[in-house]
């Protein structure tokens, strides 16, 4: 295996069959759709009055790290595949089919809690359906269903594909303006005695409280690197993907903020819904004003809409992975496969599909709803970790021959973030929700993180043999 990787020059020619569909807009509107997440909203409610502060620790020792690092890689190496091939030129062929192996699965997984997700809006939207948020199968009609859609939507390409993800991300903004104002409204009308949605208090130094804080920073935080796997579909990614992230990182700071407080004005950490914590503080905010009939489906079909395209985006991302190995000759060739007319990774496109719904399905055999759901993104997303060890390692260790090692400055903050990836993955195993079993919980978020690394290792040995042959 050669120990320099080629610069780019041979995998810009390989994207050139793409279509170049993704402008500025369409990227700030990709970066808030994708950094976003409601779910890690519902993580920080744990926090409790602490939240401001954690949130905070992770702007400043996290997200900004994350924003100049993948600003710094994005001028550098704006190719197809992102994270993958950045890791890939700066150290390996090895390292940087994990990484993509990570992305992969973490892919897999987020999808996965689409039935979960869909199911527990619906049970909010619909008088009397509380109990579709249990029904097996309404779980797996729904997954099915989502999973279809994803599959379709990808195969189309971004020529659709962009259009969901610009008017889903419109859609979730205005159920979080909703959520942000609530609690104001609520002060106003008399129903809420005090509101401070800024207040600084210093949290516990418990193990749980650093658990939370690891997942609502890295949780909530990330993303920045994930719609750089697009650069080939761009029409000017070396100057649209750095300012895409510029412009979207202090909103996305501010709104995870306000977010966080307007839950805890009306829900109590230890009796708030993981799955659906906006929904659930909307109900509670509208009561007063007797419109929480017509506010929770309005509010309801907003979600989803966003959710569906956040799958969407990340399923669309996840098929270029295989492609772009492909074309590095890391995995069959039939991976590589475009479509005629939409020019999109078909074969990818099927395979991924499949695997994310025996995934979404196979999850929730023996478990409770919500330690489901919490195994599934907690999987994927201490998958995410394990790659994001790579994305800081990148401008810290990589060898001066790449060339790719910025300023001293950035590579010490590189370092922060480096660290505070490092305690996510090491803290993903504690649970954040009360569980029957905790212990049965930490076992198995770690043999499936281990063992599915160690299948990947010899898979990418099978595809090297497979290659030399």
């Amino acid at each position: 295996m050669p120990s320099d990787p080629p610069a780019g020059a041979d995998l810009q020619h390989q994207s050139s069959a793409l279509r170049k569909e993704l402008t500025l807009f369409d990227l700030i509107l990709a970066q808030l759709l994708v950094v976003l997440v409601a779910d890690y909203m519902g993580t920080a409610v744990k926090a409790g009055a602490s939240h401001v502060v954690f949130w905070i620790a992770g702007i400043l020792f996290f997200f900004l790290p994350l924003a100049a690092v993948v600003i710094h890689l994005n001028r550098l190496i704006p190719l197809e595949g992102g994270l993958y091939e950045w890791a890939r030129i700066a150290f390996n062929d090895k390292i940087g089919f994990l990484v993509a192996w990570n992305l992969w699965l973490y892919a897999i997984l987020y999808v996965g809690i689409a039935g979960f997700l869909t199911v527990s809006f619906a049970a909010y939207a619909i008088p009397g359906a509380a109990w579709m948020a249990s029904s097996k199968p309404m779980l797996i009609a729904s997954s099915c269903a989502v999973v279809a859609m994803t599959m379709i939507i990808a195969g189309l390409g971004l020529s659709a594909g962009k259009w969901v993800s610009n008017i889903a991300s419109i859609a979730f903004l205005v159920a979080i303006a909703m959520l942000i104002a609530s609690p104001f409204l609520n002060l106003w009308r008399g129903t809420l005695k005090e509101y401070h949605p800024l207040a600084l208090v210093a949290p516990p130094l418990t193990l749980f409280s650093l658990s939370v804080f690891s997942k609502m920073t890295f949780g909530a935080l990330t993303g920045f690197e994930y719609v750089a796997a697009l650069a080939g579909e761009c029409r000017n990614p070396q100057r649209d993907l750095p300012r895409s992230v510029l412009l979207t990182a202090p909103i996305i700071a501010l709104i995870y903020i306000l977010a966080t407080s307007a839950i805890l004005a009306f829900v109590n950490p230890n009796a708030e819904d993981v799955v659906a914590p906006v929904v659930q503080a909307l109900s509670r905010a509208t009561q007063a004003f007797g419109i929480a009939g017509i506010i929770i489906p309005i509010t309801v079909v907003l979600l989803l809409i966003y959710y569906l395209a956040t799958f969407c985006i990340f399923f669309g991302v996840s098929t270029r992975l295989p492609m772009v190995a492909g074309w590095d000759n890391l995995v069959p060739a039939w991976f590589s496969r475009l479509h005629l007319r939409y020019k999109t990774p078909i074969n990818s496109i099927l395979f991924l599909g499949i695997a994310t719904l025996a995934v979404g399905l196979g999850s929730s055999i023996g478990v409770g709803h919500q330690e489901a759901f919490e195994l599934l993104i907690t999987w994927s997303f201490t998958f995410y970790g394990l790659a994001y060890l790579a994305l800081f390692a990148v401008p810290i260790f990589s060898p001066k021959s790449r060339n790719l090692r910025p300023a001293p400055w950035l590579r010490i903050i590189a370092m922060f973030g480096l660290l505070s990836t490092l305690l996510f993955v090491v803290l993903s195993i504690f649970p954040v929700v009360t569980l029957e079993n905790p212990w049965r919980y930490s076992q198995k978020i770690a043999s499936v993180v281990i063992g599915a690394n160690l299948l990947g290792i010899v898979a990418y040995r099978a595809g090297k043999r497979s290659t030399v042959r």
